[in-house]
């Protein structure tokens, strides 16, 4: 086992199973340097132009939100030991702007574990929950990870 795991394989959730994060506050250059690689809207570049959007003012991209969320998942080691990836997520839904300074903290809950066609893993179907520091939400959605079984479970 490699240091820092949690020694925790699929058989070893359960349904209902609840875990928390971490939270990583957003700042304002981590908002622009994320949307100059990979989402270069101007509500996300500039703080000026962005005052008259929407938004009211600069915000992350969601795409930014989301790779935050998986961030701390996986740094909150909260799919174990068996983490082999995953098939996709569903019902993804940005439900409030994130803007500089905001702090997002992640909930979860595993909804289904279901035995997969190959042995050796399972697939997993686990909510989680975005929130800010006013315990808003702010990104939902549904995680589908494959996780490997215990190497002794035969």
């Amino acid at each position: 086992m490699e240091a820092g795991d949690t020694g925790r394989w699929f058989d070893d959730f359960t349904v209902g199973q609840r875990f928390e994060t971490d939270g990583y506050t957003f700042t304002e250059s981590s908002i622009i340097d994320f949307a100059l690689q990979y989402d270069p809207q101007y509500f996300h570049l500039d703080r000026e132009r962005a005052v008259e959007s929407i938004y009211g003012g600069l915000v992350a991209s969601g795409f930014h939100t989301l790779s935050v969320v998986f961030r701390l998942l996986v740094q909150a080691r909260v799919f174990g030991s068996g983490n082999l990836g995953g098939k996709g997520i569903d019902e993804l839904r940005w439900l409030r702007a994130v803007r500089p300074g905001d702090t997002l903290r992640v909930g979860c809950k595993i909804l289904e574990l279901l035995p997969s066609s190959h042995p050796g893993r399972g697939n997993m179907r686990m909510s989680f929950c975005a929130r800010n520091q006013y315990n808003e939400a702010a990104l939902t959605g549904v995680l589908m990870p494959v996780i490997q079984r215990r190497p002794d479970s035969g």
